[in-house]
């Protein structure tokens, strides 16, 4: 029997996202998972590195690569619409936990668990904790293009950027890893080439 969840998984490279804003540069949904995924690997590390905690950077990773793999079904919601109000932030989150069970069952019986392991969320402190960094990373990923939007003269990013950055130093106190990541990295995202090399 063949299973569809990994060639459902690699239409990500088809999701556009910012689907509202002109951009100079189109982003898709594949990118930006990467993209998270390797933040949030960095956030867990500088946790345990630098607060003593004891994060799977490992598991960061896979659930940012998987963390909006719904919207192969879904598409990209654009996030003044996803949160315009509380009814509507609601069910979208409904929308979005059935796309992921349609996901699952594109998989062998023998494989689900592992795969909902990822994409389902436990009651383990450690596990809530670790999705809050992967949705700091997810906000850091939004920052950064942004940046890069702004950078090149596209206006129509600054009031995104303001927001997101709003956002992000919103979550400083609860989370010192994102503050750390901020201060020593993400300046360098404005540099050119030659500036990095």
């Amino acid at each position: 029997m063949n299973y569809n969840f990994f060639a459902l998984i690699s239409r990500m490279k088809y999701i556009d996202r910012w689907a509202l804003m002109r951009n100079t540069r189109q982003e898709n949904l594949c990118e930006h998972s990467m993209e998270v995924a390797m933040i949030a690997h960095a956030l867990c590390t500088i946790g345990n590195i630098r607060y003593g905690k004891k994060l799977d950077a490992n598991r960061a990773a896979l659930i940012g690569l998987y963390h909006d793999a719904s919207e192969i079904i879904t598409g990209d919601m654009p996030t003044p619409v996803k949160y315009f109000n509380s009814d509507l932030k609601h069910a979208y989150k409904e929308v979005e936990a059935l796309a992921d069970s349609k996901l699952l069952e594109k998989l062998p019986d023998d494989m689900r668990p592992v795969y909902e392991d990822i994409f389902v969320p436990s009651d383990t402190e450690e596990d809530q904790y670790i999705r809050k960094l992967v949705k700091a990373a997810d906000k850091i990923s939004a920052l950064i293009k942004c940046i890069n939007e702004v950078n090149v003269g596209n206006t129509e990013f600054r009031t995104a950027k303001e927001s997101t950055g709003k956002s992000i130093r919103s979550l400083y106190q609860e989370l010192p890893e994102v503050l750390d990541f901020v201060n020593e990295f993400l300046s360098s995202y404005g540099n050119t080439l030659d500036e990095l090399t």
